[in-house]
């Protein structure tokens, strides 16, 4: 039997970021309980787990009751898997459904579950492996008949493995009563899989991680996605985690106007929320932010859930801010998101490396209205950002949150409030003078400066972004139907002159 020294070595899954939820791996010569319904990623886990194994010399054996070894070499075939140091072995075989080998004299569960745990034994015998899968539970619990009999054989066969310095994964497909969770007390760590279709878009898949008998692991749900090359899991963001030093200064928007109405500009380590209904110039304002910071040497990520990645350049290349020589230089990254298809975690994965292994230090999110379509609620979407803009402000990093409202003048709303997380909230508006419809800007809230209070009105043109002079001869301009009281020139009127 293995000493106590041996049992504590950590034992890695073959998925990195599995192990660094685990506590850095499984404890070694222990049984492990892997759940999840059909389709869920247990046989890939599994068989990474495997592979890892014989990565390092280890024997593997994978015995199956479910699944046939060519079943299982097609799975690895799929990923471009090489499955030869792994012995598969199969419990069912041909003989076993051959009529003529049945018998009639004692109770067939009887005689198949005392043949299967001799079967799992022999095998496990001959072939001393460091790891084994045992797949699945959920035919021992149909031979056994009765609970009390599949208890005590699973502790059998825990008993059993443990005493030939083995680490075992017991897969288990929950067939059984959802209540019942005898198999959570004699696994020395649980791990549940599940699968979730949503009515349109991709299924997505997460894990947790139920019990992990004296490990500090990672508790929550974590979202993980089945490609090519075996299972990729994303941590859930713990921002506590993330510390990195970093300068505190106000950096330029590349728009004096609006760095004065801010108090200086943005604060290295804050984030800024443009709020504001459709067409007003929120996401022409984050590209000219993104454009200033990429020229004081920055390297910026923009994420792109609304619009096509080909138009947003074509848009700010039309107003004299193209970014194209940017992305071909790799300071600027544009990536074009479908949030049908992509879990949140998995999107937090995509920030996190953008900061961490590309450097970027300037982050844009256009919008977080189809974010919010990755959400299964809103309250997700509020804790999700929480902790994603608690880690890009320990980090430095510069984020520029875009959010859509409904309505284009008077009652103007928003599908979620995100202010309280902001730690800048510039508000868009349209409002109504002269026949014309104009816009207007304000800073609603600084937490790092001394902003204005003013409204200023705001143009998009062929020249970029125009900010005229405070609105001080306006009333109401932030309900879209303003009282003209004064003589203020507009920017529409010195518009009009210019062209005379």
């Amino acid at each position: 039997m293995a000493n106590d020294a041996e049992d504590r070595t950590p034992m890695s899954t073959g998925i990195g970021d599995l192990d660094d939820i685990l506590g850095g791996g499984l404890t070694s010569n222990r049984a492990y309980l892997l759940e999840g319904t059909p389709g869920s990623g247990k046989t890939t886990i599994a068989l990474q787990f495997l592979l890892e194994g014989a990565s390092k010399g280890e024997k593997g054996l994978y015995i199956t009751l479910s699944e046939t070894a060519a079943e299982l070499r097609e799975v690895a075939r799929s990923h471009r898997w090489d499955l030869s140091g792994i012995e598969l072995f199969e419990l069912v075989n041909e003989d076993g459904l051959d009529p003529e080998s049945e018998q009639s004299i004692l109770e067939p569960s009887e005689v198949e579950l005392g043949e299967t745990i001799k079967g799992v034994m022999e095998c496990v015998d001959r072939l001393r492996p460091s790891r084994a899968v045992f797949d699945s539970l959920s035919e021992m619990r149909l031979l056994a008949q009765n609970s009390l009999r599949y208890r005590r054989q699973i502790l059998a066969l825990k008993q059993y493995f443990s005493t030939r310095n083995c680490t075992v994964l017991m897969l288990d497909d929950r067939s059984s009563d959802p209540g019942d969770i005898q198999l959570h007390s004699i696994a020395h760590g649980v791990i549940t899989l599940e699968q979730a279709a949503h009515e349109y878009g991709s299924e997505r898949r997460r894990l947790r991680v139920v019990k992990m008998r004296g490990v500090k692991y990672r508790g929550g749900y974590h979202d993980f996605i089945i490609e090519t090359g075996g299972v990729v899991v994303f941590p859930r963001l713990i921002a506590a985690e993330h510390h990195a030093d970093f300068t505190e200064e106000l950096l330029s928007t590349g728009i004096p106007e609006l760095d004065q109405m801010m108090g200086g500009g943005l604060s290295a380590g804050t984030n800024a929320l443009l709020n504001g209904p459709s067409g007003v110039g929120k996401t022409s304002t984050a590209i000219r932010c993104t454009l200033s910071a990429i020229e004081r040497g920055e390297k910026a990520s923009y994420f792109l859930f609304d619009e096509g990645r080909a138009t947003m350049l074509a848009r700010a290349r039309s107003m004299g801010m193209d970014l194209h020589p940017h992305v071909l230089s790799g300071a600027l990254k544009v990536s074009q998101i479908d949030p049908a298809e992509l879990s949140p975690g998995e999107f937090s994965s995509w920030v996190r490396h953008s900061v961490e292994q590309e450097g970027v230090k300037f982050i844009v999110i256009d919008s977080l209205n189809a974010f919010l379509q990755a959400m299964p609620g809103e309250k997700y979407l509020v804790l999700q950002m929480h902790e994603m803009l608690s880690y890009l402000n320990q980090q430095g990093v510069v984020t520029i949150l875009i959010l859509g409202q409904h309505g284009i003048i008077g009652d103007v709303r928003s599908d979620v409030d995100l202010s309280y997380l902001s730690d800048t909230i510039v508000l868009f508006r349209y409002f109504e003078a002269h026949g014309e419809m104009l816009k207007a800007i304000s800073i609603a809230k600084s937490r790092t400066t001394a902003n204005e209070a003013t409204i200023r009105e705001f143009r998009l043109g062929r020249a970029g972004i125009v900010i005229g002079p405070p609105l001080k001869d306006f009333e109401g301009v932030l309900s879209g139907l303003p009282t003209y009281r004064g003589e203020t020139p507009l920017l529409a009127a010195d518009a009009a002159a210019g062209e005379k």
